[in-house]
């Protein structure tokens, strides 16, 4: 559920108005291959792909968030690298600020707890895939790197 504030005119609040959700994906990368997961049927965009992570919850930072998120759809624990992206989206029901991160898979083997299925793809693969809006920009950016340019996310 996006935050929502109360806009003021005077200083009087005059009209609630909705402010922006900001979501958190984490871009994982093991063996030249990248993780995405598959949204559930009865989700908003059901059935698309799209990089795991999830919305932020009041009073939690990015990061925090996307660790969090990944612990709890995926079981997995991950190292929160720099960010690569920062995309907004104009959704039909709400605006979306994704903040996309390198992550490092630290421990565990992910699982599709909180997703319908979950593939490790090639960039090629990446391109051929049905995504929400926030996510084809995503991965219009990471198709245009040069996969040597990919970090190695060792350290």
């Amino acid at each position: 559920m996006p935050f929502t504030r109360q806009k003021r005119r005077g200083g009087i609040g005059w009209r609630d108005e909705m402010a922006i959700l900001v979501v958190t994906a984490g871009l994982i990368l093991q063996d030249g291959k990248l993780l995405v997961t598959q949204r559930r049927e009865d989700s908003s965009h059901g059935l698309l792909w799209e990089f795991p992570g999830g919305k932020m919850e009041e009073g939690e930072g990015p990061k925090e968030a996307l660790q969090r998120e990944l612990r709890e759809e995926l079981g997995i624990e991950v190292k929160v690298k720099r960010i690569f992206e920062v995309v907004f989206c104009k959704d039909p029901i709400y605006p979306i600020l994704l903040l996309a991160y390198w992550c490092s898979l630290e421990k565990g083997s992910p699982q599709p707890i909180g997703c319908k299925d979950l593939q490790w793809v090639s960039l090629q693969e990446l391109r051929g895939l049905p995504m929400p809006p926030a996510d084809q920009s995503l991965r219009d950016r990471l198709c245009t790197e040069k996969e040597e340019t990919l970090p190695r996310l060792k350290d």
